[in-house]
């Protein structure tokens, strides 16, 4: 299993543009518009949809779905709003519902690399990596509201507004939620081996 990375890109009012430019053209039957978002989005999406699931093939199944249904639903975006909050929705419902269908409790699976992000030592790297290794440990032991709300907020760079309106919450919600989670992840880390 490949690791996720842990950072989006972050979006900028030029990347709104231009995801709305794409989907105007998109609408007026440019598929190229419609590839050009897929390949922005495709990964974050797929980082997503593997924290819900936390398994690559799943998350794999995930970028598929949501982008087909992205296409087919394109009417249905508002303009007025960013693409990627639109597109991160329908990411982390459809990864809700494959969990939900699926209604298994698999044991974690420890065959994936962390990936470090800078050259450094072999000291450092190795630093690095252990960090890396330990917060995908924890994060992966914890309940999928709790690694959504996690991953969304610090991996995915979303506001509290944005995260309450995926997820269909009030922000004082998400707040509350978001608390409650980083406080489970902290006992998780102090848990592990290595701290």
């Amino acid at each position: 299993m490949r690791a996720p990375t842990f950072a989006f890109p972050a979006c900028t009012s030029e990347d709104d543009a231009q995801d709305r430019a794409c989907v105007a053209r998109f609408r007026q039957g440019d598929h190229r518009a419609f590839a050009e978002l897929v390949k922005r989005y495709q990964r974050p999406i797929f980082n997503a949809a593997f924290w819900v699931t936390r398994r690559d093939e799943d998350a794999c199944d995930v970028v598929q779905s949501v982008f087909l249904k992205a296409a087919e639903r394109i009417d249905d975006y508002d303009p007025r709003f960013r693409f990627f909050s639109w597109i991160y929705r329908i990411a982390v419902n459809e990864a809700l519902n494959l969990v939900r269908s699926r209604e298994r409790d698999e044991p974690l699976d420890d065959d994936f690399d962390a990936e470090d992000t800078e050259r450094a030592t072999p000291e450092q790297e190795l630093d690095q990596a252990q960090r890396a290794r330990r917060l995908q440990d924890a994060m992966l032991k914890l309940s999928t509201s709790d690694r959504v709300v996690l991953s969304m907020r610090h991996f995915s760079e979303c506001s509290y507004q944005e995260i309450a309106v995926v997820l269909g919450l009030d922000e004082k919600t998400v707040k509350s939620r978001l608390f409650e989670a980083r406080a489970r992840l902290r006992r998780r880390l102090d848990g592990l081996p290595g701290q």
